[in-house]
């Protein structure tokens, strides 16, 4: 058993045919990444959901930032633990010190491993006496380390005072407990994690809101933030509409009729609110909307 294995990761991952990551990890574009931040939860979810991914999402969760706005979006990082036993934890705790030349503990293990646009995913079993993954310094490094990351702990977390004052960081988590980690060994680095309900893969991309957090695979990653940002610039237009009292809630939410698709398609060109999604193409939505208008 190993915990850097990047063939085991390509194993898991192999609908993904882009750009790996060093330890096999699928490398979603940071431009993807960065378009995921001006989405609602809802938008990205329902192409998961339409497609049978129907176990990606978790909110029974806390968060360490309560900014309504702020979004935790990067790749994962997944670890899971275990209650500890004697013979399993000094042969992981060998096999990562002694064979691949680890320093430290087995969440310090984790952390060290960051890089840009990571996300810790950490199935803690729920423990939070005794499962505090980080507290004020881990938290700090996983700031450092991600630059805009931060991490999704089905587990606990200490020095919250602390915690809360770094700028730019996002942690979710199951509750804060002042003791230190403890009693625990490291099962599995970069393998299949259960958070909650939910299921995350290495490379999964995580988005987090005030929602809760939505593991995203990444072989679908860009097909959803399209999917969704057509759905995002639609509400906007469905609510700049519904404010002039040009179309009724009944018609913006129902299919709409080539007229009123091709007023949408002429005020994403024109109005300043479309600018940001004039990359996106609507012919296969007008080839659509023009048979159904032949039809009658």
């Amino acid at each position: 058993m190993q915990f850097f294995h990047p063939d085991e990761v390509k194993f898991l991952t192999p609908l993904w045919t882009g750009e790996r990551m060093e330890d096999g990890r699928p490398k979603v574009p940071a431009g993807v990444l960065e378009r995921l931040r001006r989405l609602t939860l809802e938008e990205a979810w329902g192409p998961i959901y339409q497609k049978g991914y129907k176990y990606q999402f978790e909110g029974n969760l806390k968060r360490t930032n309560p900014d309504p706005d702020y979004r935790l979006v990067g790749r994962a990082v997944t670890a899971v633990l275990m209650p500890t036993r004697p013979d399993l934890e000094e042969l992981l705790r060998r096999q990562g010190l002694e064979r691949e030349g680890r320093r430290g503990t087995f969440n310090q293990w984790v952390i060290d491993s960051l890089v840009e646009d990571d996300v810790v995913v950490v199935d803690f079993y729920d423990k939070v006496r005794d499962g505090t993954f980080v507290g004020g310094n881990l938290s700090t490094a996983i700031r450092t380390r991600t630059v805009r990351g931060g991490a999704v702990f089905w587990g606990g977390i200490r020095d919250m005072e602390q915690i809360v004052h770094i700028d730019g960081l996002q942690i979710y988590h199951r509750g804060e407990d002042p003791t230190a980690i403890a009693e625990y060994v490291m099962t599995g680095m970069n393998t299949p994690c259960r958070i909650g309900q939910a299921v995350c893969l290495p490379g999964d991309v995580v988005f987090g809101t005030q929602s809760g957090v939505l593991f995203i695979p990444a072989h679908l990653a860009e097909e959803v933030v399209v999917q969704a940002e057509k759905s995002h610039v639609r509400d906007i237009f469905g609510f700049t509409r519904l404010k002039q009292r040009i179309y009724t809630s009944a018609q913006i939410d129902t299919a709409w009729t080539l007229p009123m698709l091709e007023d949408f398609v002429d005020w994403i060109g024109r109005d300043p609110a479309g600018e940001s999604y004039r990359h996106l193409t609507w012919e296969e939505e007008l080839e659509q909307a023009r048979r159904k208008a032949e039809e009658k």
